[in-house]
């Protein structure tokens, strides 16, 4: 089995660490050792879209995340590639939890106004991201927590970075999306036809 030991590096380079594993050696078994939540909770998304079955187990404050390869579909296959290539992809990037400068009671009152009225792009809005200040926004007591779990359930991959949640120590508050790194985020804009960010 192969054997990662990522603890002590920055997101995204678990994943990173395992991309780059996967696509040189394909391993039938890979284990990555990482020593936060939000690493092992991305490193264990980013070894399903490789059609990797992973488990974790924790080892002291670190976790041991084993994935084992699926034997019917080849690594690669992600859940990522299914979306249909005719529909717009329009990324909403929303790195803050309030809108625009001057009045934070305001700002706040519109983020609340933004999210709720983004229903309205409908099947063209495909990602909506969340890093920085925004990830208290899927965080409980969020009066977003309604409206950001409705576009969830119409099809919408909401992601919510895990670097941010970890430094604002909301990792276990988050209600809603995925929790993402870098990565994600970076291909997510490449696949993306527009980013509007906020």
């Amino acid at each position: 089995m192969k054997t990662i030991d990522a603890r002590k590096l920055a997101c995204p380079a678990p994943v990173l660490a395992a991309k780059q594993t996967i696509e040189k050696e394909h391993p039938a078994e890979i284990q990555i050792l990482v020593d936060n939540d939000a690493a092992r909770q991305n490193v264990m998304r980013f070894l399903a879209s490789r059609s990797y079955h992973a488990v974790f187990e924790a080892d002291g404050p670190d976790f041991r995340i084993t994935g084992t390869a699926d034997q019917i579909s080849a690594p690669g296959s992600g859940a990522d590639e299914t979306f249909d290539p005719d529909a717009r992809k329009i990324m909403v990037m929303v790195a803050t939890d309030r809108m625009g400068h001057g009045d934070d009671v305001l700002g706040g009152k519109l983020m609340i106004s933004f999210i709720k009225t983004l229903k309205e792009m409908g099947s063209d809005l495909w990602r909506l991201v969340f890093v920085n200040n925004g990830v208290k926004l899927t965080a409980s007591g969020a009066e977003t927590l309604t409206d950001l779990k409705e576009i969830a359930r119409s099809g919408v991959t909401i992601l919510v970075c895990g670097t941010c949640l970890t430094h604002f120590k909301l990792i276990d508050a988050k209600q809603v999306g995925e929790t993402t790194n870098m990565l994600d985020i970076v291909m997510a804009m490449q696949l993306a036809d527009k980013v509007i960010n906020i």
